[in-house]
């Protein structure tokens, strides 16, 4: 625990305004989807438990989390697997239900996994400016996919894409060649011919790989209006954020999410319930306060005094990112309806608490960022 004062200094204050202002918009978008189940203050308690858990973090010096890297992720590759042998909630295993809360093993192992391979790919930068090559990309890919895959058996199609987004940011800026990007980007392709070729020629082997409901969604994303049942949650959610128009129907006048028409309006909809009642003008500030949180962490990356602070911001990056606009999309229809909370903004414990982690990570990055006299 090495906190100074002087430290203190370098601590980005600007993203803890942001972090007070998203607490806002969470505020304004789950009191009005659920007035009535004080999900709005049960948030508010979250946030000042998670301000506390970022607080805790900044203790600490990131090299000496790096330090435990590997024992963390070991841990968190327990809890995924026994997570598995867990009762099924909503039809998948995906979550410890402690009774005072639900626990989703998920959130805390995308933490786990900035850090581990942030530490590994760090140890490459001993040999001064060589770009990553397959000694380096296989174990990286490796330390992501194995957990993505535990994840995908769940399954959580939704959380298993963002540690794709987490692989992605962290590669970029570690100087991955192109031709690597391009050689797992045929291989992906590869992955969705064979999954079109066993849609047309063989669908039993087809839905044994893909659930009927995931592939329904994909089909009801496309054309909303062709299934009533699978696409009224879409169809609701673009005529909710459509009457918002420019300036909204004001705080608590929304009607959508509030009379139940919108469903999961405080978690995975937040955005439709702020589309409808701030309009364009607040859903563009929520989305300015997103962009403006990236470019706060882009710069402590590139501050960084190493490679691993830089690998740390950079998948925290990658993660906020893709979720972002994974939610956002979908309740406009850019992108297929999965279950990815919206980041600071949808209503639960384990997601909140694990973005305030990394944040404080990335925050613990920048407050290091320079070497002080006489340390």
């Amino acid at each position: 625990m090495d906190l100074d004062k002087r430290y203190l200094r370098n601590l980005d204050w600007l993203l803890i305004i942001v972090l007070i202002m998203l607490g806002i918009f969470s505020f304004i978008g789950i009191s009005g989807a659920k007035p009535d189940a004080n999900y709005h203050w049960k948030q508010i308690i979250w946030y000042g438990v998670g301000f506390a858990f970022l607080t805790i973090v900044l203790l600490f010096d990131y090299h000496s989390i790096g330090n435990l890297s590997y024992g963390l992720y070991a841990f968190g590759m327990l809890l995924i697997i026994g997570v598995l042998f867990m009762p099924a909630k909503n039809n998948a295993h995906s979550w410890y239900q402690l009774g005072f809360m639900d626990f989703q093993p998920s959130e805390l192992m995308k933490i786990f996994v900035i850090v581990t391979v942030a530490r590994f790919l760090s140890k490459k930068d001993e040999k001064e400016d060589e770009a990553l090559g397959l000694r380096e990309i296989v174990p990286a890919v490796l330390l992501i996919g194995v957990p993505l895959l535990l994840i995908l058996i769940q399954p959580d199609l939704g959380t298993a894409l963002v540690f794709t987004g987490i692989l992605f940011s962290m590669l970029t800026v570690a100087r991955t060649p192109i031709k690597y990007f391009v050689i797992l980007g045929f291989c992906i392709s590869l992955v969705f011919v064979g999954l079109a070729y066993l849609y047309n020629f063989n669908k039993d082997a087809f839905f044994k790989i893909m659930k009927p409901y995931q592939w329904m969604r994909i089909e009801s994303w496309f054309n909303p209006d062709a299934y009533p049942k699978e696409g009224y949650q879409l169809r609701q959610s673009l005529t909710a954020i459509g009457s918002g128009q420019l300036l909204g129907k004001g705080i608590d006048g929304g009607t959508q999410a509030r009379n139940g028409w919108v469903p999961v309006g405080e978690s995975d909809f937040v955005f439709t319930v702020i589309g409808e009642e701030l309009g364009f003008v607040g859903s563009s500030i929520l989305v300015f306060l997103f962009f403006f949180m990236v470019y706060r962490m882009v710069r402590i990356a590139m501050d960084s005094k190493d490679t691993f602070g830089s690998y740390i911001a950079a998948g925290v990056i990658g993660m906020i990112v893709f979720q972002t606009f994974e939610n956002i999309g979908m309740t406009i229809q850019l992108m297929p309806i999965t279950g990815i909370p919206l980041p600071f903004i949808s209503y639960g414990g384990s997601s909140l608490i694990s973005n305030f982690l990394v944040m404080g990570m990335v925050m613990n990055v920048g407050m290091r960022r320079k070497k002080l006299m006489f340390e």
